[in-house]
């Protein structure tokens, strides 16, 4: 997965500035401070508390200023729109032993609970999949 990332941001020209830290993303010292933390596919597999860690750890080793970008798919409110996401929730209920496809109030919620602020939901049309997008605060 590293070397595939790597061959990405060589193709998106941004190579000089991205580079991998081999380990467990919830023991590796992660460094920083950094401008944009990614966490891309990553929190559905886990329970929230779990997440709010993971979020913690990333608001930890993101500068003052700066933005986390989340990727996942993201349900309604109703969990049952839109169709991909409704079902990836049923696989993510199938395949984990906690995770699940978040709504956007769960997922600003655990991003506030991290120490983030000013959640907000950026749709990526026509993915399925949305970001939320969310920033530390200048004063922490």
């Amino acid at each position: 997965m590293l070397e595939a990332a790597l061959e990405n941001a060589s193709a998106a020209g941004v190579s000089d500035r991205y580079r991998t830290i081999p380990g467990s993303a919830f023991e590796v010292d992660l460094g920083g401070p950094y401008d944009v933390a990614l966490l891309p596919n990553f929190l559905h597999h886990f329970d929230e508390a779990t997440c709010v860690a993971m979020l913690k750890r990333l608001h930890d080793a993101t500068r003052p200023g700066g933005t986390l970008a989340v990727l996942e798919f993201v349900p309604n409110e109703d969990r049952v729109s839109p169709p991909w996401d409704a079902m990836f929730a049923l696989i993510m209920l199938a395949s984990t032993g906690h995770g699940d496809a978040y709504t956007f109030d769960d997922l600003a919620r655990m991003c506030r609970k991290a120490g983030f602020a000013d959640p907000a939901l950026v749709t990526l049309d026509p993915l399925p999949q949305r970001v939320v997008v969310a920033r530390r605060s200048v004063g922490l």
